[in-house]
């Protein structure tokens, strides 16, 4: 059973508190911006970055076109970061580099910015501008510092948001075939495949093009069905030669079948 703390630790704890708190106030309100300087780097390298903020934002100003700038700006930078605003985080990183191109911290700067719209991507259900924007960063990166020790970092993450991307295109396309939608699920399946060459969904989209495509024959007003039945035995041998080992193939040769049907029973009418 936990003891009840006595009268007397209350108030030192509450009075040590208290005296944190106006130390603080005290800081956020001094002239002294050199000590403001030095104190909002001691709340950053302790992690108190929601107290260093506000000290570095007022710094940029304080120190504009002076030797600190650029520590106050890339601290500011960071702290966004760390509190978790991505995406003021990777404007502040982005300005730095404009700011402060020779910078030996330019580098982390333009890796960070990348990073933080990587960050910021949302789920593929859910707008990709900021993936797209990020591989784009990313990319950047890589073409300007080929040497950089991030390089296989950013290859990695720009894989990630590929595949998101991919995820994106592909559920798309998936919708349209759920939805009975076979016209749009054949274009859009087609064009996942096309974006994105080396798909691990790629036997999986290429069936679902072939049943599409039997079932938009099947649904098809009369004059398009002799057509569309032979684009799907074309659809059927392409299947089973590019996956001939695949657990569909015995259901695309009975599609196959049911093709070669209706095209004799079009044929006879």
């Amino acid at each position: 059973m936990l003891k009840k703390a006595s009268p007397a630790v209350l108030l030192l704890f509450i009075l040590t508190v208290f005296a944190g708190c106006s130390k603080y106030q005290r800081i956020l309100k001094s002239n002294d911006f050199e000590q403001k300087f030095d104190m909002a780097k001691v709340y950053y390298d302790n992690g108190k970055y929601q107290k260093a903020f506000p000290l570095f934002e007022e710094l940029i100003t304080v120190f504009r076109g002076t030797s600190k700038a650029e520590d106050v700006y890339y601290y500011y930078a960071y702290c966004n970061y760390h509190l978790g605003d991505y995406m003021l985080a990777g404007y502040h990183f982005d300005n730095f580099v404009r700011t402060f191109p020779r910078s030996s911290r330019a580098e982390d700067a333009q890796f960070m910015n990348a990073k933080c719209y990587f960050l910021d991507s949302a789920e593929p259900s859910l707008d990709q501008a900021s993936t797209t924007k990020a591989i784009d960063e990313l990319q950047l990166f890589v073409n300007k510092y080929p040497e950089s020790p991030k390089v296989d970092e950013c290859n990695e993450l720009m894989d990630r948001l590929r595949y998101k991307l991919e995820t994106k295109s592909y559920d798309g396309a998936k919708l349209y075939y759920r939805l009975g939608e076979y016209k749009a699920a054949i274009f859009a399946l087609r064009n996942t495949l096309t974006e994105f060459p080396d798909t691990k969904f790629r036997e999986e989209i290429s069936f679902m093009i072939l049943r599409s495509s039997f079932l938009l024959a099947n649904n098809s007003v009369d004059e398009k069905k002799v057509e569309r039945f032979e684009q799907t035995l074309r659809e059927c041998d392409e299947f089973k030669e590019r996956f001939p080992r695949s657990k569909n193939v015995k259901e695309a040769e009975n599609i196959k079948e049911n093709s070669k049907k209706e095209l004799e029973k079009i044929k006879t009418l």
